[in-house]
């Protein structure tokens, strides 16, 4: 970064900020276009992107089920962002914010909108009651949670952007928000070298919403971004995050609404647990020959 800006005494929208997703920001809140949601049959109606906070809802949502808890059904829509699905009137309607993921609770006597990541995990784990660890270790594990909701922005928002989406690298925020990423690291790291999971040793929602962000970059997924960071030195990290890949439910949450990657990575939509099986993309679009 070698010019200077000088801010002006009040800001105007004039231009995209450029880089990856530029097309999609601006500074006003609203539907731009029309747009039913779709639903069907289960008491949820998740509509989502796998980004890490669309990875925490589905995998929570597996987690339960394995769990036993058949209640937990749940259709699983994609929204595609990068088309700007997320301004469509009834996703507004269920979340005004127009970010992913969103919920619709039809399983009461009325319909409950939940949005915000933390917020359906909560939601969830209290009607299900599961995933929140002993009551005595409820304030820690609320506390982590709470801790990823606001440590997050800061590797997507600022690392993530800066170094992988926008249009120029510049040394001054990269550098930035590398060290606050590596602080984040290093205060999990130290966490879980007297803990198996990050509130003590139980599994928790805690553990679902930090995997679904610090999980993917500790095991290079996010940003390509593995060696730069030196995610391996973060031992006790990288042992966390295996432990919690190899989950069978967290290996089903991941591929809902998976839009990228291996086609047999991808289930665009879940209706029923045999979609996993007979819905991904390689089933559905084979490559020829």
């Amino acid at each position: 970064m070698t010019d200077t800006y000088t801010p002006p005494k009040v800001w105007t929208w004039d231009a995209e900020s450029g880089g990856k997703f530029a097309n999609i920001n601006r500074p006003i809140a609203g539907a731009t276009h029309d747009k039913d949601l779709p639903r069907g049959d289960h008491p949820f109606q998740l509509y989502s992107l796998a980004t890490p906070n669309g990875v925490k809802v589905t995998v929570m949502f597996e987690e339960l089920l394995a769990a036993g808890h058949a209640g937990a059904e749940y259709d699983a829509y994609l929204i595609n962002i990068g088309e700007g699905d997320q301004f469509g009137s009834g996703f507004v309607d269920v979340n005004p914010n127009s970010k992913i993921p969103a919920l619709m609770d039809l399983s009461g006597d009325g319909e409950v909108r939940v949005f915000e990541s933390g917020a359906i995990l909560l939601h969830l784990a209290e009607k299900f009651d599961a995933f929140l660890g002993p009551k005595e270790k409820r304030a820690e594990m609320i506390s982590w949670l709470f801790w990823q909701m606001g440590s997050a922005p800061y590797l997507g928002g600022g690392f993530g952007h800066f170094y992988a989406y926008a249009p120029e690298k510049w040394e001054y925020p990269i550098n930035r928000f590398a060290m606050e990423t590596k602080r984040q690291l290093d205060v999990l790291d130290r966490q879980l070298a007297e803990n198996r999971y990050i509130a003590g040793d139980e599994y928790t929602i805690a553990d679902i919403a930090i995997w679904s962000w610090y999980g993917a970059l500790a095991l290079g997924r996010l940003y390509e971004a593995a060696e730069f960071l030196d995610v391996e030195s973060y031992e006790h990290v990288q042992r966390w995050a295996k432990e919690i890949n190899d989950r069978p439910a967290v290996k089903r949450g991941v591929k809902v609404n998976r839009a990228w990657g291996e086609p047999e990575q991808q289930l665009h939509e879940r209706h029923s647990a045999e979609d996993f099986d007979t819905k991904t993309q390689d089933k559905l679009a084979p490559e020829e020959g």
